[in-house]
């Protein structure tokens, strides 16, 4: 055999006319290539060449020999340059060859190879070069541009390309009108994309494939789902690719019953196996809320790649399964499985959702041994983890050294102060974020609304949703919803209602909001009616939902009503209760003081009931002087071990209504022992656009004389109207000081403030750190009656509004 065709390219190769022979010289001619050249060793070598490091190793055997000028090496050389994203080398490769020997197929390799490694603009002027040297275009010229323009999303461009398709008679081609169809659907204008489907003389199975993913990713689910049934009907079987694309159509659609469908559909077409298709199966089911399935999928896979492993930390993550979420990337890396900045997030989130500081720590240390701690997306969660670790010091410190701030960075930040109480520190950055020409998006709008809603300033709230008004953000449902939650949380439980009435769209997290700002202000009826509405619509309440409308009960006595709603949580809705709705609870029968009926509850539940189920009995034992349950419920407590002093200072309480001073001085000998502290009460009201702090027994106001002396007269007064101081709680003191100990209060300190330093008729907002103490709950009740002013007290729990001698709260504080 003295020659052989050419055997590296997988089609005959074009050679470019001359203008003279244009017309009647065929536009691709066979190359024969002599069998010494063929079988020589550097030809072999590119062939099996597998990097750019070992092609420039090879490139001077192929100059050594000779051969560099040989069609088959130039092709092969500037196509090997092209696939290792090498674009000058191949560049040089390609004006190296004299012009009147260029082959048609290097232009087409030059301008596949634009295409992939290049910009739009340099791609395209290389096919204006490739056109005024006379070489045709061929219909795989346009998919490569058309590739291109959708991934830059250039629509413009994309048409022009279209249009010189079709000049160029491909209108017909499968391949470039599937291209069409896909520039279309990356470029957002799926309408167009289906009419150019509609208008292909024959469809195959890329094409099918293309306008199912073209739906899915704008958000057409339904109709991508639709396309892969019409496809079946037109005869062609769904593929991987096909399950790949349509599954986060089906995740769209919360539609666990198709997903489940497509997931036996792969089993029977032996897809499953597949890494890719059991990792979208993985990321469907943990979207749709079935960890159990994912766990299934997961366990199920034989082999699993990093993108597998980030979707199953991630899911769980999200699914509020933290803590096997991070032990997953522990083990993912016990079998050495690099984690890419995606794995870094989702163990960063998982340790965030814990409060684990530790772990925190752990992963921050890791993704600088791996260089990760410059990438912004990595640093953003790694703010977000140590805020929600309580230690937004070392968060704000990363977020100071980060050169390169994202609107999420920002918003990260902002949260993050929110979140951890530092109100000012948030809004100042929110300011500085606009002064640094950061423009504030609606996830910026709804961190500084919640820190305002911390604050609890009415006439801050209007600021701020005066803002959202002026930069059109006040109908995005994310804002708006949090305005109703910060409107309900200063106070303006009616203004809430009424942007809640204004919405056009709610989430489930808006329904919350409302229900749950009724429950707070003591309108339980109010929130009982609003959780009526919306089990009839179509929004379907979660955990918190039903968390919300029992505290809302319990606030207001509604027992049996918050009783159904516990009952009705799992058989109607197939929610499992949390801790949280067991403290509920327990907090609903404490309250109206059956007692023995939360004990039950509490030695029935089927988990082992944690700290904040002891501390709610405690508290109602404190409520109801049921000393004997109270030291039950305080037993269990503390073999828990609880960090904080609270519980110890209810004890205590407990015991002083009792009259039990021994065991008061026993708790606090203990307390003194484990190093804890009450937390002292602080008060804080707002006149004149300052903020005012009180804190019980504190003198160092510029007022305090005139505050102290305001409260003795006022005390006066509120006596004859027939309040009786409860000294109960105090011993060893003479009774005239156990009289002022209580007046000095943080609450009553900032009452008397307030009403010294407005006019009479304007109503009272005062914020509290802790729960109201019975006995300001009740002089200011009378306070309330013989000044003829509303004060609304916010303490940690709820909302307390006293006008006319009565509370909102009906007593079941």
């Amino acid at each position: 055999m003295s020659s052989q065709l050419l055997a590296l390219h997988p089609s005959p190769l074009p050679t470019k006319p001359t203008p003279s022979t244009a017309a009647a010289t065929p536009h691709y001619e066979r190359i024969f290539i002599p069998t010494h050249v063929y079988r020589h060793p550097s030809a072999i070598l590119l062939e099996l060449c597998n990097s750019l490091t070992e092609l420039r190793q090879f490139l001077p055997l192929v100059i050594k020999n000779g051969f560099y000028n040989q069609h088959l090496f130039q092709t092969k050389l500037l196509s090997l340059f092209c696939r290792f994203g090498s674009i000058s080398e191949a560049t040089r490769v390609f004006d190296s060859v004299d012009d009147h020997d260029k082959l048609d197929v290097l232009y087409h390799t030059m301008l596949k190879g634009y295409a992939r490694n290049s910009s739009l603009h340099e791609a395209l002027g290389f096919y204006h070069r490739m056109r005024s040297d006379g070489v045709k275009p061929v219909v795989y010229d346009f998919t490569y541009l058309l590739q291109l323009c959708g991934e830059k999303l250039d629509l413009r461009m994309g048409r022009e390309i279209h249009g010189q398709m079709i000049v160029n008679g491909c209108e017909n081609n499968l391949f470039a009108m599937t291209a069409v169809v896909n520039l279309y659907a990356k470029c957002r204008q799926i309408a167009d994309a289906y009419k150019m489907f509609e208008r292909m003389p024959q469809r195959d199975l890329v094409s099918w494939n293309t306008v199912v993913a073209g739906y899915a990713q704008n958000g057409f689910a339904k109709k991508a789902v639709e396309l892969v049934l019409l496809m079946q009907e037109a005869g062609q079987r769904p593929d991987a690719i096909t399950l790949v694309s349509v599954l986060p159509a089906v995740t769209d659609l919360k539609a666990l019953r198709i997903g489940r469908s497509v997931h036996g559909f792969a089993v029977k077409s032996g897809f499953e196996s597949m890494v890719n298709v059991a990792t979208a199966l993985l990321d469907m089911y943990f979207k749709c809320g079935s960890v159990s399935d994912a766990r299934l999928v997961f366990e199920g896979m034989s082999s699993k790649n990093v993108v597998s492993w980030n979707t199953m930390i991630a899911g769980l993550a999200e699914n509020g399964e933290s803590k096997e979420a991070y032990e997953t990337f522990l083990k993912m890396l016990d079998e050495g499985v690099q984690p890419t900045n995606v794995s870094m997030m989702g163990a960063l989130q998982a340790c965030a959702n814990l409060g684990n500081l530790e772990q925190g720590r752990f992963v921050h240390k890791l993704l600088e041994q791996l260089k990760l701690d410059c990438d912004v997306s990595v640093m953003n969660s790694l703010i977000s983890m140590y805020s929600k670790c309580k230690r937004v010091d070392i968060a704000a410190s990363i977020f100071d050294n980060m050169k390169d701030k994202t609107n999420v960075t920002w918003n990260a930040m902002i949260l993050g102060f929110a979140q951890n109480g530092c109100v000012k520190e948030a809004l100042n950055l929110f300011c500085m974020m606009q002064s640094k020409g950061s423009k504030p998006d609606s996830f910026t709008l709804v961190s500084a609304i919640t820190a305002l809603a911390d604050l609890s300033v009415t006439r801050q709230a209007k600021w701020i949703h005066g803002l959202a008004i002026r930069t059109l953000m006040d109908k995005n449902v994310f804002v708006a919803t949090a305005l109703v939650d910060m409107y309900a949380k200063c106070g303006e439980v009616q203004t809430a209602r009424k942007l809640f009435d204004m919405m056009q769209e709610r989430h489930v997290i808006t329904w919350n909001a409302m229900i749950d700002g009724y429950g707070t202000h003591g309108l339980g009826k109010a929130a009982v009616d609003l959780f009526d509405q919306m089990q009839k619509g179509a929004i379907k309440p979660n955990e918190i939902t039903f968390l919300s409308v029992i505290s809302a009960c319990s606030h207001s006595g509604l027992v049996e009503e918050g009783l159904y709603y516990f009952e009705s949580m799992k058989e109607n809705y197939g929610l499992e209760p949390a801790m949280d709705h067991y403290g509920a609870m327990v907090d609903l029968l404490g309250r109206a003081g059956r007692l023995d009926e939360a004990w039950k509850f509490i030695e029935q539940m089927p988990v082992k009931p944690g700290i904040t189920i002891f501390g709610a009995m405690l508290g109602a034992c404190k409520i109801h002087k049921n000393v004997e349950l109270g030291e039950k419920a305080a037993d269990r407590l503390f073999e828990l071990d609880p960090d904080e002093g609270g519980y110890h200072v209810l004890l205590a309480n407990m015991y002083a209504s009792a009259s039990m001073w021994d065991k008061v001085a026993m708790v606090r000998t203990s307390m003194e022992k484990k190093g804890l502290q009450k937390t002292p009460g602080c008060s804080l009201v707002e006149l004149r656009n300052e903020v005012h702090t009180f804190y019980s027994g504190s003198t160092n106001h510029p007022q305090s004389k005139r505050i102290y002396a305001f409260l003795e007269d006022l005390g006066n007064e509120i006596k004859d109207a027939g309040y009786v101081p409860d000294t109960n709680s105090i011993h060893d003191v003479e009774e005239d000081v156990k009289e002022q100990l209580l007046t000095s209060h943080s609450e009553r300190l900032a009452i008397a403030f307030g009403l010294l330093n407005t006019s009479p008729g304007t109503t009272i907002h005062i914020r509290k750190n802790l729960r109201v103490c019975g006995d300001c709950h009740e002089a200011t009740k009378y306070i309330s009656l013989v000044t003829g002013r509303e004060i609304v007290v916010r303490d940690m729990r709820r909302f307390h509004h006293f006008k006319n001698g009565t509370c909102s709260c009906g007593d079941y504080w």
